[in-house]
């Protein structure tokens, strides 16, 4: 079985979205390596006036997100009528499909404030679909202890260990997902399969990790190459995000919330926001 090996290192940087909520942002909107996944912002605060604002009413159109939140509480409104709080270790998934107009408020518990929201494509045929919303509280997402220092939970689809494959509660993204969250105490070891003809990234969220004789740290997203076989160490105490799914194959262009296939397609989701069309 080919082991996948790390193909590129790509270092977050420091940024602000919302009402000035400071990440770290990975994207890769123009990146046909990072598809189905189109950004992975990072927020980890222990001051409040670093997040406090969160992010008021917004629209988007083309993506889903998947919200992920290790420390801190989460809430989500949106047009629909969907109110949903995250508490520590749960997650929030949405689908703009043909518009949404949501507003997320995050809630610092025990003093810090760590979580990640992931945004994924659509491919064109779903990108004018109904607005979907659903949360997925701790209790739900599929956890698996490796050993008594390692952890494995799975939010988004099917993931192989040691011959059993672990099924997180999200089944309903755009193209077939997995993602899930590896934490792990210095010296410990992660194998898994993957689909062979899905794409893998990584981010490491938290200490040092090594794959192949290469390592990576807190704050980088890595690409790795194709193959069935997944193998990480951890060199320190470290927390590693796992994305992997079927890319798609179709041209992006990207202005602000809103992903389409065309610029005449953006030009249409802004005109409808602005006249009151994009939800309905």
């Amino acid at each position: 079985m080919a082991i996948r090996r790390i193909k590129q290192i790509i270092q977050s940087h420091a940024s602000s979205d919302g009402d000035g909520v400071k990440i770290q942002r990975t994207h890769g909107f123009n990146n046909a390596q990072f598809s189905p996944f189109l950004m992975i912002d990072e927020i980890k605060s222990e001051n409040p006036d670093d997040y406090i604002g969160g992010f008021p009413a917004h629209p988007h159109r083309g993506i889903e997100t998947l919200t992920y939140m290790l420390n801190g509480h989460f809430q989500h409104k949106d047009h629909m009528g969907n109110v949903g709080e995250l508490r520590d270790g749960g997650a929030q998934w949405m689908s703009a499909g043909r518009g949404v107009i949501h507003s997320e408020m995050p809630m610092v518990t025990d003093g810090n404030l760590h979580g990640f929201q992931i945004w994924l494509n659509l491919p064109a045929s779903k990108k004018m679909s109904e607005a979907q919303y659903h949360d997925f509280q701790p209790e739900v997402i599929t956890e698996k202890l490796l050993s008594d220092h390692s952890l494995v939970r799975v939010i988004a689809g099917d993931l192989t260990i040691r011959g059993e494959t672990l099924t997180g509660p999200l089944q309903q993204t755009g193209v077939p997902t997995t993602i899930a969250d590896w934490q792990a105490s210095k010296g410990e070891h992660f194998s898994s399969c993957l689909n062979p003809d899905y794409q893998a990234l990584l981010y490491v969220y938290q200490g040092h990790i090594e794959i192949e004789g290469v390592t990576a740290k807190a704050g980088q997203l890595v690409i790795l190459d194709q193959g069935e076989g997944l193998s990480i160490s951890a060199n320190d105490d470290s927390g590693v995000l796992l994305l992997s799914g079927i890319p798609i194959d179709e041209p992006i262009v990207h202005y602000g919330p809103f992903v389409m296939n065309t610029m005449e397609e953006i030009e249409q989701a802004i005109s409808d926001y602005q006249e009151g069309r994009l939800v309905g």
